[in-house]
């Protein structure tokens, strides 16, 4: 962006931060650590040239810590927090997101230190999960246990809790350019498994959503601001695999995310969102008179207890590949009237913080404010407007925090053309908790 003095500050700043001590009690989250800080300070480095080696003694610094939740003589699977002061772990379960989403960040690191060992550990706990027989094909389970590797029940989304593992299963077959189409093959299986049995269309507007299947199958028809990074994953792999069936699924699935904003009263969308389809109407809710007034009016209704939004970027990011990829300037007007939409309802002093009703005018703010409204969703919108060829998506992969990675040269296609055939392996689970996929339940009663 050009503003060298403010990265050279941050740059200062950040080399002075001590990562082998907390002063807190609290547990970190390996899965937030790696994609916040190692993936800003990997980042950093590439995007400056590798002028900045202190950048790469932090992330080894923070790497090292986390390199714990490995635990050996369990499974490849990392426990999800830490005590940084103990280095040890928290014993629970974990989600597929949690393990599935370290392989760029651990391979970047591998790359500019020199340790494979990073690398493996994020690439074996990957491998583990996609070889487990699944639900659905190539659509894991959820819940996993890293103390016995097996899968926690069998519920199965591409919202939060399962999202990022399958995101990443695309962009580290690119960023690597793997001989290996495991990751590739099993993305693309994902997709297809996903065609034949969580994707539906809404009743009223004929939106096209991919539902949740519940640990008894039951088909749950639901969507979230955290899966609609679906579409812009879709849009991304689709090209990569030359699949223009993909590429389509994508924008429609765009397009539906999209409605949940232009619907609000204040244009912007909700955190879940229920709908209802020909051969179903399980939501998990019981929608009240008003909700299905207003789904009989905009095809989707605003799921109970879920009315906030949280400075969630993943509709905008969505809407940054739909434009990329299309050259629509109808995406140029979405992100126009998103950035409307936030002036208008979502300053408080000199931030941003999220509201707690996104279909009132004045519900309240909550009182936080993500790194990932800076690093994602001021950032899909400044590189929505931006030159395209300014960080391309021929050369950049981004992570699941918008962090860009330097890309080699793209291959002609990934993957073998060939879907994992698992039908020969019968699905298994263990019943048990599964951890909390966000962290805010507390913070949406929490108001300035």
């Amino acid at each position: 962006m050009g503003l060298e003095n403010l990265f050279n500050d941050a740059v200062v700043f950040a080399s002075k931060i001590d990562f082998s001590i907390s002063h807190t009690t609290d547990t970190v989250s390996v899965f937030e650590t790696s994609i916040r800080y190692l993936g800003g300070l990997l980042s950093a480095y590439e995007l400056s040239g590798g002028q900045f080696p202190q950048l790469i003694t932090k992330a080894k610094q923070v790497a090292d810590k986390m390199a714990f939740a490995f635990v050996p003589n369990t499974s490849p699977i990392p426990f999800g927090h830490i005590d940084f002061n103990t280095s040890r772990v928290q014993l629970a379960t974990s989600n597929i997101a949690e393990a599935g989403t370290l392989t760029l960040e651990w391979s970047r690191l591998a790359k500019h230190t020199g340790n494979d060992t990073y690398r493996q550990l994020a690439e074996n706990s990957v491998r583990h999960i996609a070889q487990l027989p699944a639900p659905l094909p190539a659509l894991a389970a959820q819940g996993i246990d890293p103390s016995s590797g097996n899968f926690v029940g069998a519920y199965v989304s591409w919202g939060g809790g399962s999202d990022s593992y399958f995101e990443y299963l695309i962009k580290y077959a690119r960023i690597t350019n793997t001989k290996d189409t495991l990751f590739a093959d099993t993305w693309a299986t994902a997709v297809d498994s996903s065609l034949k049995h969580l994707a539906k269309t809404s009743t009223v507007g004929n939106h096209l959503y991919l539902a949740d299947q519940q640990d008894d199958g039951t088909i749950r028809h639901i969507g979230s601001h955290l899966a609609c990074f679906h579409a812009g994953n879709w849009l991304f792999g689709g090209r990569l695999l030359n699949n223009q069936t993909i590429v389509n699924t994508g924008l429609k699935l765009n397009d539906a995310c999209w409605n949940t904003y232009a619907s609000t009263l204040t244009g912007i969308g909700p955190e879940a969102f229920g709908f209802f389809s020909s051969d179903g109407n399980f939501t998990g809710a019981s929608p009240s008179s008003s909700d299905i007034a207003f789904y009989d009016q905009h095809g989707f209704f605003i799921f109970p207890g879920s009315e906030d939004y949280f400075l969630r970027p993943e509709v905008l990011e969505s809407n940054f590949y739909a434009w990329r990829v299309t050259g629509d300037t109808k995406y140029l007007d979405r992100a126009a009237s998103a950035i409307d939409s936030f002036n208008k309802f979502l300053k408080v002093n000199v931030a941003f913080a999220g509201i707690g009703n996104v279909n009132q005018a004045n519900s309240g703010f909550i009182d936080d404010t993500e790194s990932f409204w800076f690093a994602e969703v001021l950032k899909y919108l400044y590189l929505t407007f931006d030159d395209p060829n300014h960080i391309s998506l021929d050369d950049w992969v981004f992570n699941t925090e918008a962090h860009p990675f330097r890309a080699p040269s793209a291959l002609p296609v990934y993957g073998s053309g060939k879907l994992i055939d698992q039908s020969s392996a019968p699905f298994k689970s263990k019943s048990g908790p599964l951890p909390a996929v966000s962290p805010i339940a507390a913070l949406r009663n929490t108001t300035l």
